[in-house]
């Protein structure tokens, strides 16, 4: 047909071959109003420009093996409308121009630094690299870090992980089968053969979402799993990767158009992080398309239709055809309701209601006991180590964590330690030997395990005495230390078993916290409608637990490393520390004291029938001091037997070096391990990385704290320690066979069920106390968590009652900008997420193959330590203890508190998990459109430890033990609102208006102002907005 505008496609016929370009140009050709060229390999390559096909508008873009210089020769010959700029791809091929000219235009990136070699391995005086970070040009990068080569053409990116969550580095790389990344873990030295550009990690949550623009107007946001987490493409059953839709943000919108402009691509790809409330682009792709997008497709073929007619039939561009002259059968997945209540935990409450959020606090799973060692120093080699890392200052306490520190500490301990133990026990060499011991113990302890990465010991080393001395020059004095305290912190490792049951622990919340999903809760979270955040406290065990957890939950693969990085976000002071509480629990502890050695019983303080656990000291044994007596005789007994072993190992240490002995054990390559090592065991040694040496020095340590013989005093606080180490060992080194542990175990059990609990107060009144102290910022989280989900919930349900109403009383008014109310909805969207600094991924509900795109779930993970864990049940169950809400009954019914008083320990992987239902079919201002659930697991089971039958052989063979299911804390039938739910602990959580201020919303000039929505109005007009619809519904 005369007259139609030419369109050449002057690029490799593998890109024109694909299916994407294939469905756009048939859209384009279908319109009738242009000609579609097509170049074609040989034309491109062999034959000179000037014959090359005449045409209107170019499509021409660069990829493998194109003669991008020819192109632009082309271009300058015939000058054709070009929707992407040749001369401005160049800059795509090095990285260091594209975030430059990012820059330029106010797009934000990640924090970044160039390393510029002219020849590999060059030495550069302005690049430093140290164990845990680099510095480039005096700009430092603690791991984890990103390398990039400058080459925007390799695709070999590395991230580098930091010694305390385990070191090592992950290669990601173009997608290889079902591999996009792989994790190495002795790898610790960066690259020197090349440029590069070192970043900052930013932790997106393990999703990344690519962009699409079409134009400065429109642009497209998929979101995918992260290479960086696993390294596992998640793919449909068709083998393609899974993406899915999600709506970008206003600020997000003027970064797509910044992007476009920038590089004069109207057709560009790039990828963008978010990251603590904003977002960054840390890489542009040139010319891409969206893969298996019916709509997308129908989209860009407007888009480009408008951009063509604009460029060469300016008249022709306000004529919108009144149907789409193409047909497409676009396949609607089926959709099951999401979450529906179906079969809860509790029971039924109807097929309207629909689960909104999941909380769970958890505890860490099976760990070392935690261990320190005190000694007063005065050698000279340690203390000018301390002078070394403190920078010469002789007041200045120093800490010793990183591995070159701790090699020092080791290098000078070697040297220090007695080559044999002394024989003599005389009292004036007493106090000699049990120093050298010290040393000798310190000396094992950083010997373990072979190299120190991941390995969790810490130094300290704090001036005690010093002297004066002359200054060098004379003019003067100086202070120089002449003793210092030495404290050595190691132990409390997550062992082979915590890891074991963190990840099955995720793995059943995986299939049992999200009802009426049939594939449990992947599918749901690959859809992007699961709003996920897992937080940690500071220690390594906590972290690692996790780590272990997300990867049973997301079904992830690999080592522990890349997912805690990716996924786990630390917050100590949530989720750390009992300083609040210390006064009361000091008082606590002195009563408690009190009350054990005075041989009195729990009292009864109201002289009237209470509750069992309402007395002081409730739980506690009524013979505590017969059984005080047993455990410090059987604590002796165990320490003599592992005295024995320790000897034994020492003559062999003797005659051999330690590594010939102690079959190698390397913990940081244990980090990801769930079952024991089976060569340690067969040799008759420790679980673990443990000597008989560090073994013994955990029983005496004991022994001497529990009863001090000259002033003939207990020390309760050691109680639970025993306990701890009893159980330890019964679990992993029962192999050892060590006489008289069963019935310690047993002594110490039963001192500890009534210790520990009443060392978070020795009553109801006090636990509560004592709870909110510690859980404040917790529970106001908590708070926080359940009142966004609601606010989310019904402005959602008010979007969707509006729009149903719009459509059903009237057409769309052809000059209203449809997006209005999505705009609304996407800034209080924003708004939330400052609220919280939580990153979210919202399903585009547009381009979403999904019937129920608007329903959203929300799970927030906290793990934590013990503490907290007692903290927050006291404040569940004693509540309404306090003054301001006498009359009141308790959130947790009293069968569940008659439970939880028979429980006692909260042991490893005890948890509490509060899920939020919102019933739709009940009126929004109705309190009871929103119900709460509490549920509760114990943790750990030892009950199949302590029966001797084949389950508990089993259980000693694998040296783990299983997780309790969830027990209810309502009646069956019961209905706890939200309102009531806030009401009863609001005034023991943090008001929110006291946590930190949000970070400041990066700022943007406007966006799409011209044309905002567009498409949408094309979209309300075009026959095809009901097969959209349908997807809503």
């Amino acid at each position: 047909m005369a007259g139609k505008i030419k369109i050449g496609v002057c690029v490799m016929e593998k890109k024109v071959s694909s299916a994407p370009m294939g469905q756009i140009l048939e859209r384009l050709e279908a319109f009738g109003e242009f000609e579609i060229i097509i170049f074609g390999d040989k034309v491109i390559l062999e034959d000179p420009v000037e014959s090359w096909p005449i045409c209107d508008c170019l499509i021409a873009f660069y990829s493998s093996g194109y003669p991008l210089e020819k192109a632009q020769t082309y271009a300058a010959l015939r000058k054709p409308f070009l929707v992407n700029e040749l001369e401005s791809q160049h800059l795509l091929h090095d990285r260091r121009k594209v975030y430059e000219r990012l820059e330029t235009f106010g797009v934000p990136v990640p924090n970044y630094a160039l390393v510029n070699r002219e020849y590999p391995y060059e030495e550069l005086d302005y690049f430093i690299e140290q164990e845990d970070y680099v510095e480039v040009h005096g700009k430092r990068f603690l791991k984890p870090f990103v390398e990039k080569p400058v080459d925007g053409d390799d695709h070999s990116i590395m991230i580098y992980y930091p010694s305390a969550a385990g070191g090592g580095m992950k290669e990601l790389f173009r997608k290889v089968g079902n591999r996009s990344s792989e994790f190495h873990p002795d790898a610790r030295r960066v690259r020197r053969e090349g440029s590069y550009i070192y970043e900052e990690f930013m932790p997106t949550g393990g999703t990344d979402v690519k962009v699409y623009t079409v134009g400065p107007e429109y642009a497209h946001a998929e979101a995918r799993k992260s290479p960086v987490v696993d390294g596992v493409v998640m793919r449909n059953p068709d083998g393609k990767e899974v993406r899915y839709p999600v709506l970008l943000t206003p600020g997000e919108k003027q970064m797509a158009r910044d992007v476009c402009l920038a590089f004069r691509q109207l057709v560009c790809g790039f990828d963008l992080l978010r990251c603590g409330g904003r977002s960054y682009v840390c890489d542009v792709n040139g010319w891409s398309f969206v893969k298996n997008s019916y709509k997308y497709y129908d989209d860009a073929a407007c888009v480009l239709r408008k951009m063509f007619l604009d460029a060469k039939a300016p008249h022709l561009s306000s004529t919108i055809p009144p149907n789409l002259p193409w047909k497409v059968s676009e396949f609607i997945h089926s959709s099951e309701g999401l979450t529906r209540q179906g079969s809860g935990l509790i029971g039924t409450f109807g097929q309207s209601e629909e689960l909104r959020c999941v909380i769970a606090v958890i505890r860490h799973g099976d760990r070392t006991p935690k261990q320190k060692v005190k000694l007063k120093v005065t050698e000279e080699k340690l203390l000018n180590l301390m002078l070394k890392y403190n920078g010469g200052r002789a007041r200045t306490e120093t800490k010793l964590k990183s591995a070159v520190q701790l090699q020092d500490l080791l290098d000078a301990t070697r040297l220090l330690v007695p080559r044999k133990r002394s024989d003599r026990e005389s009292d004036s060499e007493t106090e000699d030997i049990e120093h050298a011991e010290k040393l000798r113990q310190v000396k094992a302890v950083l010997e373990e395990g072979g190299h120190f990465s991941g390995i969790y010991r810490k130094v300290q080393l704090k001036p005690s005495k010093w002297v004066k001395i002359s200054k060098p020059d004379g003019d003067g004095e100086d202070e120089r230390p002449v003793e210092a305290l030495m404290v050595l912190k190691y132990g409390g490792v997550l062992t082979h078993a915590g890891r074991k049951q963190a990840e099955e622990l995720g793995r059943y919340f995986r299939n049992n916290m999200y009802p009426g999903e049939g594939t449990g809760l992947l599918r749901l979270h690959s859809t992007y409608r699961h709003d996920l955040k897992i937080y940690s406290s500071d220690e390594g065990r906590v972290q690692m637990s996790a780590a272990a957890f997300a990867k049973g939950l997301l079904d992830l693969e690999g080592q522990l490393t890349p997912i805690l990085v990716s996924l786990v976000s630390k917050d100590s002071s949530m989720l750390d520390g009992l300083e609040d509480a210390s006064i009361e629990m000091d008082e606590a502890k002195a009563r408690l004291h009190e009350i054990i050695t005075s041989e009195g019983k729990a009292v009864n303080r109201n002289g009237y029938a209470e509750p069992p656990w309402m007395v002081d000291g409730a739980g506690l044994p009524a013979n505590a001091s017969e059984l005080l007596h047993s455990l410090v005789n059987l604590t002796k007994k165990i320490t003599a037997q592992v005295k024995l072993l320790a000897e034994d190992e020492d003559e062999k240490l003797a005659v051999k070096t330690l590594y010939n002995v102690l079959p190698h054990y390397d913990q940081a390559k244990a980090l990801g391990k769930t079952t024991i090592d089976v060569a340690r065991i067969a040799a008759g040694l420790p679980c673990g990385s443990e000597s008989f040496l560090l073994m013994f020095a955990r029983w005496k340590k004991l022994e001497r704290d529990l009863y001090n013989e000259r002033k003939a005093r207990y020390d309760i606080t050691q109680i639970p320690d025993v306990y701890d180490s009893s159980k330890y060992d019964l679990l992993h080194n029962a192999h050892l066979n060590l006489e008289g542990l069963a019935e310690l175990f047993k002594v110490a059990q039963v001192l500890a069920d009534g210790v520990i609990p009443n060392e978070y107060g020795i009553n109801p009144r006090q636990k509560l106390k004592i709870g909110s102290k510690i859980a404040r910022r917790l529970l106001g989280k908590i708070l926080i968590d359940l009142r966004n989900t609601r606010e989310e919930a019904i402005s959602i349900a008010e979007l969707k009652n509006s729009q149903e109403s719009e459509y059903q009383l009237r057409p769309l008014n052809k000059n209203e900008d449809p997006r209005r109310s999505s705009s609304t909805s996407e800034k209080s969207l924003d708004q939330e997420d400052d609220e919280d600094r939580e990153t979210k991924y919202r399903l585009d509900p547009k381009y979403a193959n999904v019937r129920t795109p608007e329903r959203h779930v929300r799970t927030r993970l906290y793990f934590t330590s013990e503490s907290h864990i007692h903290s927050l049940m006291n404040v569940l169950r004693y509540c309404n203890l306090d003054e301001s809400l006498q009359g009141e009954e308790s959130l947790v019914c009293y069968s569940a508190l008659e439970r939880l008083f028979r429980t006692k320990e909260l042991d490893y992987m005890s948890h509490v998990v509060l899920r939020l239902f919102e019933n739709t079919e009940v009126a929004l201002e109705d309190p009871k459109r929103f119900r709460m659930e509490m549920t509760f697991s114990r943790g750990a089971d030892l009950g199949p430890l302590e029966n001797h039958d084949g389950n508990a052989a089993l259980l000693h063979q694998e040296h783990t033990l299983p997780i309790m299911g969830p027990e209810r804390l309502q009646e069956a039938g019961s209905y706890l609102t939200l309102d009531k739910f806030e009401k009863m602990i609001h005034q023991f959580a943090m008001p929110a208006e006291d946590f930190p201020p949000p970070v400041t919303p990066q700022a943007f000039a406007g966006y799409f102002s011209k044309s905002a929505g567009m498409l949408e109005r094309l979209v309300s007009l075009w026959p095809f907005r009901n097969s959209n619809n349908n997807a809503k519904q």
